[in-house]
């Protein structure tokens, strides 16, 4: 099959630190071409990808200080992506809404994954105006606030089997990892390890929207037992989270998805994750982890939750959240739609 996948220019694919979209985008790709097919990716020129990588932009956005417009260089990705529409059997966009307007109109099936919350009172209209635009869910319970939009499929994010894995040693702290925004919960995360009597490594970073509730929420609980360790990459994580006796997700938002659990899970890292959005869809409670609803029952749950067994959680990873699992089932949902555009072009 020759698949496009279209990614965000804000990071490189796979992001150099923090990124989720782009990470998933990146083991995505890699992993079918593994399997055998013939995909282009449509991304920064610093990404790193094993598919034949078309540079849109030289660099991540995020990472260059002179770009000013960042909405400039996502116009020329979907120019280049609709110049190039004939040479797909299939495209796969991972920009939101962006594609919806010009590519519902061109020959080339395409899908658009929805990385993020969908809860938003704009987005009503857009998918009001677009009721035939196939989208993929990343969970069942980000559909909630769009029931009108037409679902080709929920794919549950996937990591290479061996890109994390579980490291000896002691696991001695719990372990924040993510970013640092008030709906991540993180002043609920230094609260709970307080209580628990455990030392706290957060291993986040702090977007230009946030410095000011770090500096004023949160920089003043550092300290006593609490850690800034700041971003870390893929090659720093199996250490990170194979060192901490769970890893707290104390969200206050409708997660779509929450990559860092299945992080946690290859490690074989238990989770203690507030019970919204996809949580329920990821975490087993008294298996993979425990989910609360505040930070009493957190407290509560913590002497059970270090009791669980690391190599049963790993072993709940490999079973559910691997890249070729979500691999094969993108790759049903692109034969659907190649199927139902042929079957549509042979009637007109």
């Amino acid at each position: 099959m020759r698949i496009a996948q279209i990614a965000p220019l804000h990071e490189a694919v796979p992001p150099k630190l923090y990124g989720g979209t782009e990470r998933v985008v990146a083991f995505l790709t890699d992993e079918l071409v593994k399997m055998g097919h013939d995909v282009t990716l449509f991304a920064s020129g610093d990404s790193v990808t094993s598919a034949t990588l078309d540079a849109v932009w030289p660099r991540a956005l995020r990472l260059d200080p002179a770009i000013r417009d960042p909405i400039a260089p996502h116009m020329l990705l979907m120019e280049r992506a609709a110049q190039r529409a004939d040479d797909f059997d299939i495209l796969h966009f991972h920009m939101d809404y962006w594609p919806f307007t010009y590519f519902s109109r061109q020959k080339t099936p395409f899908v658009t994954t929805m990385h993020g919350r969908l809860d938003l009172m704009e987005l009503q209209p857009v998918f009001d105006a677009f009721p035939q635009v196939p989208i993929v869910s990343i969970s069942d319970s980000q559909r909630r606030p769009l029931p009108q939009a037409r679902y080709a499929g929920t794919v549950l994010h996937g990591l290479p089997e061996h890109l994390l894995t579980p490291q000896p040693g002691p696991r001695d702290y719990l372990a924040f990892l993510g970013r640092i925004c008030p709906e991540k919960g993180i002043d609920k995360a230094i609260r709970i390890a307080r209580a628990v009597g455990m030392p706290l490594k957060i291993a986040a970073k702090v977007d230009k929207v946030d410095v000011e509730y770090f500096e004023r929420d949160i920089l003043p609980m550092l300290g006593d037992g609490v850690e800034l360790v700041g971003e870390i990459n893929d090659t720093q994580k199996s250490a990170f989270l194979s060192g901490a006796r769970a890893l707290l997700m104390p969200i206050d938002w409708p997660e779509p998805f929450g990559l860092v659990m299945i992080e946690a899970m290859a490690c074989g890292t238990p989770v203690i994750a507030f019970r919204h959005g996809s949580v329920p869809e990821v975490i087993e409670d008294g298996v993979t982890g425990a989910i609360v609803t505040n930070e009493k029952e957190a407290i509560a749950a913590y002497p059970r939750v270090e009791k669980l067994d690391p190599a049963s959680i790993r072993r709940e990873f490999e079973k559910r959240f691997t890249a070729r699992r979500m691999a094969e089932n993108y790759l049903v949902i692109y034969q659907t739609l190649i199927e139902e555009r042929s079957g549509k072009t042979s009637r007109q």
